[in-house]
């Protein structure tokens, strides 16, 4: 017996990828060598229960059709049921096969359901505010103590845990907002139409996920006039401005909680503080609680309580969009409630229609499972879009070659097939991030298993830099050409390196900017936003051997051809025009390439 059926080919299925609401949907097998009475589509809820059966119409000696609409949002998972006995499946990858294995996944999403046009395809620029740019100093007299303020901008972020065995995160460098305002001029010229920013809200230590106030700018930043004027300044070149939403836990030391009696009104060890509920305290104490992760100084929130929430949804998102921000990224997404997010984004999308809200999910999104539930991310309608990990992890593991190039084919096709278009458009496509090794260390030929001493004095060795920046320009194209916003973090595009927590979160080198890198960045920026193809264009795999890899991506008139070669000695003969090229020699109709090379085409 052999069976076909790959729901990535329209020859299989259309349309491609996610359904919306009411959308005729048509799905094909093909069968051969196997006498045949009848066959079924069988459609599960994703619990894995029964949802329907559709009996498939035979239009030719060897394939078979169903074609139906679909009323009701969610999440679902179809087979096939040949003579009532013999099921087939999704193999490895996306073709059939009659050995038990996975289901295919078919999302159907709110028929009006769209994201916004200003952020679709754009490029991003992630900051981590105390280490990005300062401009004269802030009035530090409100800070929460006790912290201290680095010297000089070059020294590394302090790792070691103090004499009580514990990491304070109490070290600044002084990037301010006066420094980013300063330098939107650099970030105009480097591409960025987005800019990310970690949390800005009050708290104690250098990262800020530890809020001590959501409605004030922590002092060490500055004002809300500073705010202010940074979103003005910003909106007036094209850039918006997007903040760190940190609502699955708050700081200890906060105006909410209050363990060390800072602000006198928390719930700490205090029943009757405004604020006691929305925190999950153990049975019959007020001094037992439960934290994020199990650090104390994270105590959770409980984010369907209605003072709590009321306070966040009605309070706190409109004091930051009024301010001027665009938008909201979710820390954590995946310990928010459904009915959370979804409020928050019914009001973000009130005051602002074209504002967005991006989750954090380290994972599929579309069937991202959360403390035994199933989240409703894309059919509910809550969010716009996610942190792109899984296209994060996959390009990285192809530059490294710890991958082959079906295995990342799989799982960048995977995303693509299984999150609505709309969201596909808003990915934000990250390489590095504050918590992850930065990318130009990350494709290194390196020993990552060494201490962490040994981490913060680490520079890649000057005969590894070839081959590091060669995957790295690699892995960058890749970032920009493929669906979603290329999402650069502060430093990557001047060539700095570093570990993890806390190695990727030096302050910006200034006086040591990689120029021919930096204009590797501003180049492909500048491709990234001269064409709709590449931003909201449909994407197609044309081949895949053992060492290239072809695709194109397409938008009304508007074709491009990407290619990538893992391999010395690869020749391609050429009609279109070429975008971009690098590692490759460019002869009359005809490109060479060398491993890790890349170019870009377009249709003349």
């Amino acid at each position: 017996m052999k069976v076909y059926h790959n729901n990535l080919l329209p020859k299989y299925k259309t349309p491609f990828g996610c359904i919306k609401q009411d959308e005729t949907c048509t799905i094909k097998l093909e069968c051969y060598d196997i006498d045949i009475s009848y066959v079924d589509l069988i459609i599960e809820h994703e619990d894995g229960s029964l949802y329907k059966i559709i009996p498939m119409k035979k239009i030719n000696t060897n394939i078979y059709k169903s074609t139906f609409k679909e009323s009701n949002c969610g999440l679902y998972y179809y087979y096939f049921k040949i003579n009532n006995n013999i099921n087939i499946y999704k193999d490895n990858y996306f073709d059939a096969t009659a050995v038990p294995n996975n289901k295919w996944q078919l999302t159907c999403y709110e028929k009006d359901y769209d994201t916004p046009r200003d952020f679709k395809g754009k490029v991003y620029y992630q900051i981590f505010p105390d280490r990005f740019a300062q401009y004269d100093n802030c009035d530090t007299s409100d800070k929460l103590q006790p912290f201290w303020i680095h010297n000089d901008k070059y020294e590394k972020p302090v790792f070691q845990p103090n004499q009580n065995g514990i990491i304070e995160n109490n070290d600044f460098f002084g990037g301010n907002i006066e420094g980013i305002i300063h330098k939107l001029d650099y970030l105009k010229e480097l591409g960025v139409s987005i800019i990310y920013i970690n949390p800005i809200f009050m708290a104690y230590s250098n990262h800020r996920y530890d809020t001590a106030d959501y409605l004030r700018i922590d002092p060490l930043l500055g004002t809300e006039e500073d705010f202010k004027k940074l979103c003005k300044d910003a909106h007036s070149i094209g850039i918006k401005i997007i903040l760190d939403g940190v609502f699955s836990h708050t700081g200890c030391n906060s105006v909410y909680f209050d363990k060390y009696g800072v602000f006198k009104n928390g719930a700490y060890n205090n029943q009757n503080s405004p604020y006691f509920d929305w925190y999950q305290f153990q049975e019959n104490s007020t001094t037992e609680y439960i934290s994020w992760w199990g650090i104390d100084t994270l105590p959770c929130t409980n984010e369907t309580n209605p003072s709590y929430m009321n306070f966040i949804i009605n309070t706190v998102v409109p004091h930051w969009i009024n301010m001027g921000a665009d938008g909201f990224r979710l820390d954590v997404a995946d310990e928010l409630p459904d009915e959370f997010i979804k409020a928050l984004n019914t009001k973000i999308k009130e005051i602002k229609p074209n504002g967005i809200i991006i989750g954090e999910v380290w994972e599929d999104a579309s069937n991202k499972i959360s403390y035994s539930i199933r989240r409703k991310y894309f059919t509910n309608s809550e969010l716009d879009s996610v942190m792109n990990y899984p296209f994060r992890d996959a390009i990285i593991k192809l530059v490294r070659e710890e991958i082959s190039l079906k295995d990342f084919e799989f799982a960048i096709m995977t995303i693509i097939e299984h999150y609505p278009k709309p969201v596909l458009d808003c990915l934000m496509n990250n390489l590095s991030t504050h918590d992850t090794m930065r990318i130009l260390t990350s494709v290194s030929d390196i020993n990552f298993n060494i201490t962490k001493e040994e981490k913060s004095n680490y520079s890649i060795p000057s005969e590894k830099l070839d081959l590091s920046f060669a995957r790295l320009k690699l892995a960058v194209f890749l970032q920009f050409v493929l669906c979603g916003c290329p999402c650069i973090y502060y430093g990557d595009e001047i060539g700095m390196q570093g570990f993890e927590d806390p190695f990727n979160r030096e302050f910006f080198k200034w006086n040591n900017i990689n120029y021919q890198l930096l204009n590797f960045y501003k180049n492909m920026a500048n491709i990234k936003n001269s064409y709709e193809a590449l931003q909201i264009g449909d994407f197609k795999i044309l081949e895949n051997n053992q060492n290239v890899l072809i695709f194109s991506r397409e938008y009304e008139d508007e074709e491009f051809i990407g290619i990538i070669s893992l391999s010395d000695n690869f020749d391609y003969y050429y009609n279109f025009e070429i975008v971009c090229c690098h590692n490759c020699d460019v002869y009359p109709k005809q490109l060479n390439f060398k491993k890790y090379g890349f170019a870009l085409l377009k249709n003349k």
